[in-house]
């Protein structure tokens, strides 16, 4: 495959759209509040905060800087300053929503309405939700992830959720800065792909997937997945996971597929991910495919990294800035910020991202342990096919799966943060080119 194509995505005629319409209207200054915890890793908090923003304007109430969880899997004490530019995010949203650092000091005592809205809600569920207002002048929202729904939003509320993600909710100046370093240093090497690695413990151990692993390992995950309780499901058939492709790829199935790809040896890629399980025991397949593998701690110095220690939302953001920015993307499997990183990069022009085919690379990976199948030209013609449609190409978004009902339905829709087409993707005018 010509190295051009490699590492280049098509110009597909479009660009991002997110100025209000004729009837958009300047918000007014309504003695009304809303506090938000933002429950979940950063970009679980992201999307959340950009929904608190969109349903704020909706329920015409002012919006308290969120108060970022703490209790999540990592621990994290990080404020909402130390990880997003916050006057940035007050002065650019105040067209939009009255935004404050926090509750006027006569209300903290106030009482208030703790409300668990409901997830996936439409405009029509907030209007109505308005009523607490009569009785309440702060309303505490203790969730904020997922609260909108992703289809069937006026577009100016849409529009508005993009212009709070991709404008206003801006990295604080130490993760933008040293997030720009990190990228120009890789760009001094050539083109680079940033692979979202999930091959960490947690993810392992939530997903069951042990396929490759020793039985101690094995045991040790089943463990975790026991002693964790907000995990519902506890028995888990890896085999089965991993034939429906609901599995990460192992790192030896990522350098198997990124060679068949056509990417060469001298590659570099940059891993976005926290600790690997099982170190570079499961790391030798990929780095003898890919030598020049680099992750934060090698790309910056000790001292660059040293405000981030033990702080991994901080550090998550700098696996985002570089990912966003990379020549490729490619995530190894779909969680959140897989999707919240090809969203950003649908929006800045549709930046090529490849997703493998994971269902269907397993049964190629499976034929080739039983040596049915070898690395080599007919494995890159069979996986450059299956793949030609799958690099970030522009596309509307997806509804529901065909048969969900209830509110699984809305729970099985593409989310409105992995692809903002078409809401805040518009066609240029002279394009003449068709999806």
């Amino acid at each position: 495959m010509a190295e051009y194509q490699l590492w280049n995505a098509s110009d597909y005629g479009y660009h991002s759209c997110v100025q209000p319409t004729h009837k958009y209207q300047a918000p007014r200054a309504w003695e009304r509040y809303l506090t938000v915890r933002s429950n979940g890793g950063l970009n679980q908090m992201r999307t959340g905060i950009c929904d608190m923003v969109a349903v704020a304007r909706i329920m015409n109430a002012t919006l308290v800087i969120p108060q970022l969880d703490k209790r999540s899997f990592w621990q994290d004490s990080s404020t909402f300053a130390d990880i997003f530019d916050e006057p940035h995010f007050i002065q650019s949203l105040k067209g939009d929503v009255r935004i404050l650092q926090q509750l006027p000091k006569d209300l903290e005592s106030t009482p208030r309405a703790r409300k668990h809205f409901t997830s996936w809600a439409s405009a029509g569920y907030y209007e109505d939700m308005a009523l607490l207002w009569k009785e309440y002048q702060v309303i505490h929202v203790p969730k904020s992830d997922s609260r909108l729904a992703n289809n069937d939003l006026p577009v100016d509320i849409q529009r508005l959720r993009c212009r709070a993600l991709y404008h206003a909710l801006r990295f604080s100046s130490p993760i933008e800065d040293l997030g720009k370093k990190l990228v120009e240093r890789l760009r001094s090497n050539g083109p680079y792909i940033a692979l979202h690695l999930r091959y960490e413990k947690d993810m392992l151990s939530f997903t069951g997937c042990t396929y490759g692993l020793n039985e101690a390992e094995t045991e040790e995950l089943r463990i975790m997945r026991e002693n964790t309780n907000h995990w519902k499901i506890k028995n888990i058939n890896s085999t089965e996971k991993r034939n429906e492709g609901s599995c990460p790829l192992t790192p030896k199935e990522v350098g198997i597929f990124l060679r068949a790809l056509g990417y060469p040896p001298s590659t570099w890629i940059y891993i976005a991910a926290g600790d690997i399980y099982g170190g570079e025991t499961y790391l030798a397949d990929l780095r003898f495919r890919f030598p020049n593998l680099v992750f934060k701690d090698i790309l910056a110095t000790r001292e660059e990294l040293h405000t981030f220690g033990g702080h991994a939302t901080q550090a998550a953001a700098l696996d985002y800035i570089i990912s966003v920015e990379s020549d490729i993307f490619v995530p190894s499997y779909a969680g959140n910020m897989a999707r919240a990183v090809e969203g950003h990069r649908r929006f800045l022009g549709h930046r090529k991202t490849i997703s493998p085919d994971r269902k269907k690379l397993v049964a190629l990976f499976d034929m080739i342990d039983k040596g049915d199948l070898k690395e080599g030209p007919n494995l890159t013609t069979i996986i450059s096919l299956m793949h030609k449609f799958r690099q970030g190409a522009p596309r509307k978004r997806y509804g529901s799966l065909p048969g969900s009902k209830g509110r699984n339905r809305l729970r099985t829709e593409e989310s409105f943060y992995e692809n903002p087409f078409p809401e805040c993707i518009c066609r240029h005018k002279k394009s003449v080119q068709n999806i």
